[in-house]
């Protein structure tokens, strides 16, 4: 079959990058290559330094086929040379600090971050011996003045879980290049659609592909994403020596998911647009927060950073004792959305966090910092992934939960 290297729209790259017909049956759909070992063919050695771009598959711990696939596709996608894909969303953020950051390394981290990400930031990474800063990234005198001689990465997430703040990467990105530190961000909110992560000078972009990737709620999954020689050296650390890698069944429903996914971010932005305009406009909301609102406060960053705004809105209803009660009644009343934790699904999903606890399970932010980031999230926050169903009826089904 006839392959072109010409570029292609992104609905074509979603679909077909990786894949091809199957060389031994002709069948359409990519085969699952459930395999934990593959026949050699020559004599070779045993170690991962040994692997070129062109090694033969041998153990799925170093590769796996169904995985190669999605790892092509969703690199892509993003636009970069390559991809690594990961057991979890935890696995990929974990692949970008133990790959690149060493005792005696500084790291600059987003004072707002997805939990996992700040606990292991606040409480591994020293205790490795490496030195860790937290900075509010939308203060860029902050993010230069915590930069030092041994700083090797800045870590971002844009927007970030669960406020919806936005970092300026072209901005950080500068920094980070006079530095000669790598810059990585956690793009899972605006997925490899919603942002030109290597046009603003993002090194490594990881996803937790778990969400809108995957876009099921069936399979967990991360990825990162970057130049070859970059993901290279993440393969052979955190793939072979730690071993946080894929399943090729998880890989090949993500796979599915992928193919439609420049197609369902259309949906769901149009989706989350509706819903946060109606949340706005109710007298019983005290404040929303989605980037495709003028009144976010970075809306015009978010027009120049962003080319789909994605579906997470958070709002509050007043205080944290008012939050707790509307929650309750969203577990009793709802019909369609469902409320659990998680996001990027086909079904809408909510969930109320309470800023104290957002602070705990963050960097336990002190003064300033603990200050803005209260100003920020108020008295708690409800988290609002909004999913493709009719904007009318979720509206409806949120109508009986605030009661």
């Amino acid at each position: 079959m006839h392959k072109t290297n010409r570029p292609t729209g992104p609905m074509t790259t979603a679909i077909h990058t990786g894949e091809a017909p199957d060389p031994a049956t002709l069948a359409s759909a990519p085969p699952i290559h459930m395999s934990s070992t593959f026949v050699s063919e020559d004599v070779s050695g045993f170690s991962a330094h040994d692997l070129t771009p062109d090694s033969p598959y041998a153990y799925s711990r170093w590769a796996n086929p169904t995985v190669a696939m999605l790892e092509a596709k969703i690199a892509a996608m993003q636009g970069t040379e390559a991809c690594l894909c990961t057991a979890s969303g935890m696995a990929a953020a974990s692949a970008i600090f133990f790959t690149f950051l060493s005792a005696g390394d500084h790291v600059i981290v987003s004072d707002v971050s997805y939990a996992g990400v700040a606990e292991l930031a606040r409480d591994t990474l020293p205790r490795m011996g490496i030195s860790v800063s937290t900075v509010d990234m939308t203060d860029l005198e902050a993010v230069a003045a915590a930069i030092s001689p041994n700083t090797r990465l800045i870590h971002t997430e844009t927007p970030v879980n669960p406020i919806g703040r936005l970092t300026d990467l072209a901005a950080v990105s500068a920094l980070a290049r006079q530095a000669g530190a790598l810059l990585s961000c956690d793009a899972t909110f605006a997925s490899p659609i919603g942002m030109d992560t290597v046009a603003l000078g993002v090194d490594l972009t990881m996803h937790s592909v778990t969400k809108y990737i995957c876009g099921h709620g069936d399979a967990v999954a991360g990825a990162v994403c970057g130049r070859a020689d970059l993901v290279s050296k993440m393969r052979v650390e955190a793939a072979i020596h730690h071993g946080g890698v894929l399943s090729p069944f998880n890989a090949w429903l993500i796979a599915r998911g992928a193919a439609t996914l420049p197609l369902r971010m259309k949906a769901h932005a149009a989706g989350a647009q509706a819903v946060a305009e109606w949340l706005e406009a109710d007298p019983r909301v005290t404040r929303v927060i989605y980037p495709g609102l003028p009144s976010h406060p970075q809306a015009n960053l978010a027009a120049r950073q962003m080319s789909n705004m994605s579906a997470m809105i958070s709002f509050q209803v007043g205080d944290a004792a008012t939050g707790e009660r509307i929650a309750r009644q969203m577990i009793e009343r709802m019909e369609i959305i469902h409320y659990a934790v998680s996001l990027g699904h086909h079904r809408s999903l909510i969930f109320w966090m309470g800023t104290q606890g957002l602070m705990d399970s963050s960097f336990r932010l002190e003064g300033r910092q603990r200050e803005a980031y209260r100003a920020f999230a108020g008295d708690g926050i409800f988290r609002l992934s909004v999913g493709l169903e009719d904007p009318e009826d979720l509206v409806a089904d949120l109508d009986r939960a605030l009661g």
